[in-house]
């Protein structure tokens, strides 16, 4: 689709979002022919304690990811003990609603409790150990859902901005063999499932390489791998629509899936690198915090014509592209209000605090209901 085309299309869909109340399609209904639409999911959405955000999921969605059920320091917070039940209804939900399930995250270097790591005498484990402890969790939590969670984050975020390995535990005790390890465990443990790297900022040249030549190892290596998540943690203008392209296609070209799997829009200023980088954190500033009561409608027109930009891409890439998944259901439940300050107000999804569509939506609705907007 033309630039130009998308411009006017987005500037039709929101004055006329001003004027009067758009009837809501499914959004995955409108990309049915193209890749599954999807979100990430908190406890109070699949405890139906968020009934507005319960009603978008069941109507838009056919693709549900756990926010944090899935990861270590939840389903396994002690080395004696499991805790399932998030995770289990979890699961319950997706199957209730033949959902297609992803899985995040098997192996991070982020909230993993420090016992994985070290002895009960406070020692750094042996090589052997961890792998036998990082084998032990995968078979059980991937077995434990084999044949019902269809998709895992294998390893999520092991590469620096740089591309080079990131310095974490399990680097620094087993070595580079430790990613090709949780691979070829999660495929022991479920040989049916989907398995993914996911990252973010794999648009940016550097760490775009360092992500193909850890594929290339996983191939060479012969080991199970689907596809590549593109986190999809963007702000208002970077990355470009043309890095995004360049960045599917690379990923493609070595035959593999490729997902959008954490999608949202930063519209506030924040300091630092951008990316989603746990580790960073700021301090308050209420000039960091503009919009504390409401979204100005110049943002709102450019966050529906960056949404639309941005799914014009995925869209030309429909062939490879196979799932686009937002992190979150509504900017009230959006980590975005406070990552990487706490307390601001965020508008980073198509859907607002009361649950309603916002302009954005519209957009990306447009670009299908029109044609000329999936050529």
């Amino acid at each position: 689709m033309k630039t130009k085309h998308i411009e006017l299309c987005v500037s039709i869909v929101i004055c006329w979002c001003t004027a009067s109340a758009i009837p809501q399609p499914a959004l995955k209904e409108v990309f049915k022919n193209d890749f599954l639409i999807g979100a990430a999911l908190n406890p109070w959405q699949v405890s139906g304690a968020s009934t507005g955000e319960v009603q978008i999921i069941k109507k838009h969605f056919n693709t549900v990811t756990s926010e944090n059920a899935l990861k270590w320091g939840n389903i396994h917070p002690t080395a004696d003990r499991y805790a399932f039940a998030q995770a289990d209804s979890f699961v319950q939900f997706g199957q209730e609603h033949s959902m297609f399930i992803v899985g995040h995250t098997l192996i991070w270097h982020a909230q993993t409790p420090r016992w994985v790591f070290h002895a009960q005498d406070g020692t750094s484990l042996t090589k052997e150990t961890l792998l036998d402890r990082m084998r032990e969790h995968i078979h059980a939590v991937v077995g434990r859902y084999k044949g019902k969670i269809r998709g895992w984050d294998v390893v999520n975020e092991a590469l620096n901005n740089d591309g080079t390995l990131r310095q974490s535990p399990w680097l620094r005790i087993i070595g580079e063999d430790y990613i090709l390890k949780a691979f070829q465990f999660a495929h022991e443990a479920d040989p049916e499932a989907e398995l993914y790297y996911n990252d973010y900022s794999l648009e940016e040249e550097s760490k775009r390489q360092g992500a193909l030549e850890l594929v290339r190892k996983l191939q060479a290596a012969r080991l199970k791998l689907t596809g590549v998540g593109l986190q999809g943690h963007y702000d208002i203008e970077r990355p470009t629509p043309r890095q995004i392209d360049e960045t599917i296609s690379a990923f493609a070209g070595l035959g593999l899936k490729v997902m959008i799997t954490e999608l949202d829009v930063n519209v506030l200023p924040t300091p630092g690198p951008g990316g989603a980088d746990i580790s960073m954190r700021f301090n308050a500033d209420p000039k960091l915090n503009p919009y504390p009561n409401g979204l100005p409608e110049e943002i709102q027109q450019r966050l529906a014509r960056r949404y639309a930009d941005l799914f014009a891409v995925f869209l030309k890439h429909r062939q490879s592209v196979t799932r686009v998944t937002f992190w979150g259901v509504t900017d009230r439940s959006s980590w975005l209000n406070h990552f990487p300050i706490r307390g601001r107000t965020n508008y980073p999804l198509l859907f607002d605090r009361d649950c309603q569509p916002k302009p954005a939506f519209h957009a990306v609705v447009a670009l299908k209901q029109n044609p000329a907007g999936s050529e």
